[in-house]
C-alpha cells in the first residue's frame, strides 16, 4: 500500500435536503485525483462521519471507489461507538472494494491503553487490508504514544502507518526512532505539513486539499523534494488556510473554502450549523484576500516571454 502523497480527507456533501449528493461527491473524487492527489480518504472527521448512519457509510464508500477506479487508493475511515460497529464497518469497506482502513479510537469513550488497544486490534484483524491507525488526541481525547504503536506494530502486521494529528511534529521524529522505517507516518493536520516532512512523514492526510488540491500537492512536493525556498513561499502564503483545518468548527470553514471556489456547498449536517453573521463575513473576507493574494503570488512569478 502506497501511503505516500496528499490523500485529502474527502468533505461529505449534502444537498439541500441533507442527504448525501453522490453525484457531486464522484466528481469532487476526480477532480481531486486530476489533480495529483494519490488517494482518497472517506468517513473521517472531515467527511462528518459520526452524523451518517451505517448504510450511509457504505455508499459513500461505494461512491468513492467507483469514482476513483483503480486510479489511486480509497482508504476508508473506521469510526463507531462500539467495537462491533466498527469492526462491521470494517468488513463492509473491505467489501465495497476500499484499499486500506484509518482506524480510530471509539467515539465518546477515551478509555485506557488496554481498552483502546483491544479496539483497534480488533479492528485492524477483522479484514486483511492494510490499515492506518489515525491519532488525534485533540479532537478524541485517546493519546497513542510512540510506545503503544511500537507495540501495535509489533503485533498487527497489517499495521502499515500512522496519521499523526497530535499537533506536535516531535511525535513524527519520535515514532521513527522506535521503529525506523516499519511504518509510514501522514501528517493529520494541515499547518503542520512542512514541519512534519522535515522529520520524515511522507504522507498528508489533508483537510484544504478539498478545495486547493493542485496547491496541496505543489507545497507536497516542494517539501518533500527539499525546495525549501518554494515551500516556505507557497506555505506562507497557504496558512492563514491551512490553520482552518485545526479549530472546533473546521468543517463549517473548509466546506466554505470549498463554495468560495466553486467546488461544493456549505451545507453540515446537525449538530453542526453554518456559519452565520460577522462569523461568516469574517471568514469570507479571509479565504477572499488570501486566494487574491494568491492570484497576484503566481503573476509575479510568471517569467515574461524574450
Amino acid at each position: 500500500m502506497n501511503w505516500n502523497g496528499v490523500m485529502p480527507a474527502i468533505t461529505t456533501c449534502f444537498d439541500a435536503n441533507l442527504q448525501v449528493d453522490h453525484a457531486f461527491m464522484a466528481k469532487h473524487c476526480r477532480w481531486l485525483l486530476d489533480a495529483g492527489c494519490t488517494g482518497i480518504v472517506p468517513l473521517g472527521s472531515l467527511g462528518e462521519g459520526a452524523t451518517l448512519l451505517f448504510e450511509e457509510k457504505i455508499k459513500v464508500l461505494r461512491t468513492c471507489v467507483t469514482a476513483a477506479s483503480g486510479r489511486a487508493t480509497v482508504v476508508a475511515s473506521i469510526s463507531a461507538l462500539s467495537t462491533p460497529e466498527a469492526v462491521a464497518l470494517a468488513k463492509a469497506a473491505a467489501d465495497q472494494g476500499c484499499d486500506a482502513l484509518m482506524v480510530l479510537p471509539p467515539y465518546v469513550y477515551q478509555g485506557d491503553w488496554r481498552e483502546m488497544k483491544t479496539h483497534v486490534k480488533a479492528v485492524f484483524r477483522a479484514t486483511p487490508l492494510a490499515c492506518m491507525l489515525y491519532n488525534n488526541p485533540v479532537a478524541y481525547g485517546t493519546d497513542f504514544l510512540p510506545e503503544h504503536i511500537q507495540e501495535l506494530a509489533a503485533e498487527c502486521e497489517n499495521f502499515e502507518s500512522v496519521k499523526e494529528s497530535s499537533t506536535d511534529a516531535r511525535r513524527v521524529s519520535a515514532i521513527r526512532a522506535l521503529l525506523g522505517d516499519r511504518l509510514e507516518i501522514c501528517v493529520g493536520v494541515d499547518d503542520a505539513i512542512i514541519e512534519g516532512i522535515g522529520v520524515g512523514a511522507k504522507g498528508w492526510i489533508a483537510g484544504l486539499a478539498n478545495a486547493l488540491p493542485r496547491e496541496s500537492v505543489e507545497l507536497f512536493n516542494y517539501a518533500i523534494n527539499c525546495e525549501h525556498e518554494k515551500a516556505f513561499e507557497l506555505y506562507r502564503w497557504f496558512l492563514p488556510l491551512l490553520r482552518m483545518d485545526t479549530v472546533p468548527e473546521f468543517v463549517q470553514l473548509i466546506k466554505l473554502v470549498q463554495a468560495e471556489v466553486g467546488i461544493g456547498n456549505p451545507r453540515v449536517r446537525p449538530p453542526r450549523l453554518e456559519l452565520v453573521g460577522n462569523k461568516l463575513e469574517q471568514t469570507r473576507k479571509i479565504i477572499r484576500e488570501t486566494l487574491r493574494a494568491r492570484t497576484q503570488l503566481v503573476t509575479d512569478q510568471v517569467v515574461p516571454a524574450k
